[in-house]
């Protein structure tokens, strides 16, 4: 059990991620993020072992999506016939990416082309959202369960939930409404989440040495939890994104590039 001491120390020593996770958590959970790639951006730039890394902004997604996908499901905004062909496929992937063994650089090379992608989804979802609106979406479940499953893969293996990469698709192709392809991202990366650390913590390539700090994990937890929980509630109110992401898609770009920089030109 964290002591109340405990919570200032961890809190003295960390402020800065702690202050950064709070805010992130408010702008993802608004349009139904989880935060995933903006948690890993900030992580990557610590001392921890990547592997900690990857299970540290799984815990945080979960947390953050949980409280967004109860007020989408209370609120009516899903659509079961179309929401689970998209995660039928994608848990078990999920899963599997989270459970094979992959190494320090691979990670990071993976982790720098994801963030930099996810950096140009945000810049120019305000246009991807514009075009959806000129196209008809024809609905096959084939097409659905392979994007999920892809999406779900990679998400497995680098330790996001795979909704920054789902929603411009989602958009992209008309899917639905706006709202109802937040509240759909919230769930895909709330199932997702789950299965890429189950898979994570399964595997027997994790190192025998792997260790979280948890009293700083229970007050990322924490943090996260309250800020979903604004962030969630925000969005009811319609507030826009745009700018919020193209803030946001400027911070996981630098690193991104810095990740490549040091793991492939140094």
């Amino acid at each position: 059990m964290l002591e109340f001491t405990q919570f200032i120390e961890i809190f003295i020593q960390y402020w800065e991620i702690i202050l950064l996770f709070f805010v992130i958590a408010i702008l993802y959970s608004s349009v139904g993020f989880g935060g995933g790639s903006s948690y890993l951006a900030i992580l990557a730039l610590t001392s921890l072992a990547f592997t900690q890394i990857r299970a540290i902004a799984l815990l945080c997604n979960i947390i953050v999506v949980s409280g967004g996908t109860l007020i989408f499901a209370k609120n009516g905004f899903y659509n079961w016939k179309r929401v689970l062909p998209l995660v039928a496929f994608s848990i078990p992937m999920a899963f599997i990416g989270g459970y094979l063994k992959i190494s320090q650089t691979f990670f990071f090379i993976l982790l720098g082309f994801t963030l930099v992608t996810a950096a140009v989804f945000m810049w120019i979802s305000k246009y991807i959202a514009e075009i959806s609106k000129e196209k008809e979406y024809n609905s096959s479940i084939i097409k659905d369960a392979s994007f999920g499953g892809f999406i779900g893969f990679v998400s497995g293996m680098v330790g996001i939930g795979g909704g920054v990469f789902l929603a411009p698709l989602l958009y992209l192709t008309n899917w639905d409404t706006l709202k109802k392809i937040a509240a759909t991202s919230s769930f895909f990366i709330l199932v997702n989440s789950i299965a890429g650390l189950i898979g994570q913590f399964l595997s027997p390539a994790l190192d025998t040495e792997f260790v979280l700090n948890w009293n700083l994990v229970i007050v990322l937890l924490i943090i996260v939890f309250i800020g979903g929980q604004i962030g969630s509630r925000l969005s009811a109110n319609k507030i826009s994104p745009f700018v919020l992401k193209r803030i946001t898609a400027v911070l996981i770009a630098f690193v991104g590039l810095r990740i490549l920089w040091k793991y492939l030109f140094m």
